[in-house]
């Protein structure tokens, strides 16, 4: 099993002193309740892009009762460059909600930086039955949402593409997930994990990557064009739908 060290980009130094920066004054606000923070999500990935994406900052504390909320809210500096998006929870929060968010909090354990404080995740196990179920909740109301979308923007290619350009962004975690309940740990790429869930479920790959291909081209594909890889597309999540259906888990 790879360490998150091994699955994570650095991220630049900047980037890295302004949440060290914007993490001071809400550390002292919360006093001895400070557990961690760390930085997760994209910033940590090839692919990001500080012009474009927020920078997310995971701040865990030991107790979040509402009398330190108005503290941290005065706290919070205000939006600058890079922009920061923080989320505060508690330990007991993460704990509890292990069988309720397994994917993100199993995405969170895999890749994440520690700007400071305790090593929270690294004891944390995450069920594999509650991921399977999570997967496979996120994949049928995605394919009902894509499905109902195709019917309502039939003939409005441009609509067609901005759907499936937004469904690539929502689909990376659970194709990662996927490949984690068949024992495989997730290349650090988004086509060779798309590839890999293909080949493991016997689907299509050329369908199957079609979303995330048209999200990094800029070519605006003609109607008939769409339609058929769209088509195409809601074929194979069903095919993969009824594959995770099937799946067991230990």
């Amino acid at each position: 099993m790879h360490t998150h060290d091994e699955l994570r980009i650095e991220p630049a130094p900047e980037i890295l002193d302004a949440a060290r920066r914007w993490l001071a004054p809400v550390r002292t606000a919360l006093g001895t309740e400070f557990a961690a923070a760390y930085l997760t999500g994209s910033v940590l990935t090839q692919g990001f892009d500080p012009r474009h994406s927020h920078v997310n900052v995971l701040i865990v504390a030991r107790a979040l009762d509402t009398g330190l909320l108005d503290s941290l809210a005065r706290a919070v500096p205000r939006p600058g460059k890079p922009r920061l998006d923080p989320l505060f929870v508690s330990l007991r929060q993460i704990e509890r909600s292990l069988d309720v968010f397994p994917i993100e909090w199993l995405e969170v354990q895999e890749r994440h930086l520690r700007i400071e404080g305790d090593d929270v995740f690294a004891a944390l196990e995450v069920p594999r039955a509650a991921l399977r179920r999570q997967c496979e909740h996120e994949l049928r109301g995605k394919h009902l949402r894509l499905r109902q979308a195709y019917v309502l923007s039939h003939d409005h290619p441009d609509t067609l593409t901005s759907t499936l350009r937004t469904a690539a962004s929502g689909l990376a975690a659970l194709f990662r997930t996927l490949l984690r309940l068949r024992g495989e740990t997730p290349p650090a790429d988004a086509p060779r994990v798309i590839e890999r869930v293909a080949d493991l479920y016997r689907l299509e790959a050329q369908a199957l990557l079609g979303p995330h291909v048209l999200r990094y081209s800029h070519r605006r594909p003609k109607r008939e064009e769409i339609q058929t890889l769209y088509r195409k597309f809601l074929v194979e999540l069903d095919r993969l739908i009824a594959a995770v259906d099937e799946l067991r888990v230990p």
